[in-house]
């Protein structure tokens, strides 16, 4: 089968193909890495993007109270059918979700014959606009355990709108 000439060549080229390797991988390192330049290794050039420069400013918008003098009931309208999927607006009917009739000003948890997760009544008592304003941007967030499957809504103006059209459906 093989003699021994011929195992030596197969010994011998996979001895030197280890060899090719181990010194490529050793050359390629002095070559590339940064460790081995010595301790006054620097970038060699940088690029300037004025990151540092710029002090960052966190742009607040509106007030929760001046957004809602200038809410548009319209566009509130046009919001709350995102809510309608759950939730109803005539008093009494309840949908996956309580009943949003005469929800501004409300107790929170208050809508007999529904039930609630308990979460809600831990962070606030009533529904103000301002804790409709928390709720409605990040349900999850504002009350931690809530069933509430809503994402919530991001612009500020939409929240507003919405919380000024449910505030028309009051007694």
């Amino acid at each position: 089968m093989f003699d021994a000439m011929t195992v030596n060549k197969i010994v011998a080229s996979m001895c030197c193909a280890m060899l090719v390797f181990v010194l490529g991988g050793w050359i390629a390192d002095k070559i590339y890495s940064p460790g081995h330049h010595g301790d006054d290794h620097h970038q060699a050039y940088t690029i300037d993007t004025g990151a540092e420069d710029v002090a960052e400013e966190v742009v607040e918008g509106p007030d929760l109270a001046e957004l809602l003098a200038s809410a548009d009931i319209g566009k509130g309208e046009r919001v709350f059918k995102k809510c309608a999927a759950c939730h109803g607006l005539e008093d009494g009917v309840n949908g996956t979700g309580p009943h949003l009739f005469n929800i501004v000003g409300r107790d929170i948890s208050a809508v007999d014959g529904f039930g609630y997760s308990g979460a809600l009544v831990k962070v606030a008592d009533v529904w103000t606009p301002e804790n409709l304003d928390g709720f409605l941007k990040k349900p999850k967030s504002w009350a931690p355990g809530t069933a509430m499957g809503f994402n919530g809504l991001a612009k500020p103006e939409d929240r507003a709108n919405l919380i000024a059209y449910l505030g028309t459906f009051a007694n």
